[in-house]
């Protein structure tokens, strides 16, 4: 529910729905669940119950009626209500960029159903230039002839995702796409959510106060060309709050797409030895 009424929320679901574990993967800011195609399937094999939604304003989700809701308070209220639903007393938190975000404000409040939290090229420590980046793609609002161009496009956009092959990239284009009655294509994510980005003032946000309350075992993942989780912030990361096991991925930018079998593996073995 939000402030203009309810909104739906669409999750993908792998492995059995008894699983004594179960994964939560939260997606980035302008991504959908599809960006864990070839993980989830990789957990589900090992017997966890995996579960990747689309955020409010992504993928099959809803759409918010006010830019202004498009907002971590919302997205916080949206995933313990999935949570909930779910039935479940833990779960294992698997975040890329903004779904660590939210992921890390979880685990840090009191009686937390996060137990173990897995931290994708995102940090306690962003700085304005990064996000600046961010927001200067988000608000734009291309049209595309077809799923090819469409595809250049997101290519250009993510270009620190690494490796992609080109299966994967036309598949991820496919999911994106949405269809305009003009006929033409445009990426899948409410453009409010550029809005609600704008209008945030450009400056750097420090979530050190929030790491800092976090207890449950920790993996942070970081693209080693990242601008968005800095060198700095991230060894700072392993020597404070939970401690931190930190893993580079060298050629990789923002953020590790979590489809190559190194990234893969560092999250399976970093759940399984749980």
């Amino acid at each position: 529910m939000h402030a203009g009424g309810f909104h739906r929320i669409a999750y993908a679901e792998w492995g059995p729905e008894d699983a004594d574990r179960t994964v939560v993967c939260v997606h980035g800011l302008t991504r959908n669940s599809h960006d864990f195609d070839e993980l989830a399937p990789t957990l589900a094999a090992e017997g966890f119950r995996v579960v990747c939604p689309d955020v409010a304003g992504r993928g099959r989700s809803g759409r918010l009626i006010a830019a202004a809701s498009y907002a971590f308070p919302q997205y916080l209220a949206d995933m313990t209500a999935l949570v909930a639903r779910l039935d479940v007393e833990q779960v294992y938190w698997v975040g890329t960029s903004m779904g660590g975000l939210i992921g890390m404000m979880l685990a840090a409040q009191p009686d937390t159903p996060v137990a173990r939290l897995i931290l994708n090229d995102v940090g306690a420590f962003m700085p304005a230039a990064a996000l600046q980046a961010i927001a200067s793609y988000v608000v734009e609002e291309p049209e595309f002839d077809d799923i090819g161009a469409l595809e250049a496009g997101l290519r250009a956009r993510l270009t620190g995702y690494a490796p992609v092959t080109a299966e994967q990239w036309r598949r991820l284009a496919e999911h994106e796409a949405r269809v305009q009655p003009n006929g033409k294509l445009k990426f899948g994510y409410d453009p409010a959510i550029g809005a609600a980005l704008a209008a945030a003032p450009a400056q750097d946000v420090d979530l050190w106060p929030i790491y800092d309350r976090i207890t449950c075992p920790t993996l942070l993942l970081r693209g080693g060309d990242s601008n968005l989780l800095t060198p700095d912030t991230a060894h700072e990361m392993t020597t404070r709050g939970p401690r931190a096991e930190l893993v580079e991925f060298p050629g990789v930018g923002h953020a590790p797409p979590l489809m190559a079998e190194d990234q893969i593996a560092a999250v399976r073995d970093f759940l399984v030895d749980a």
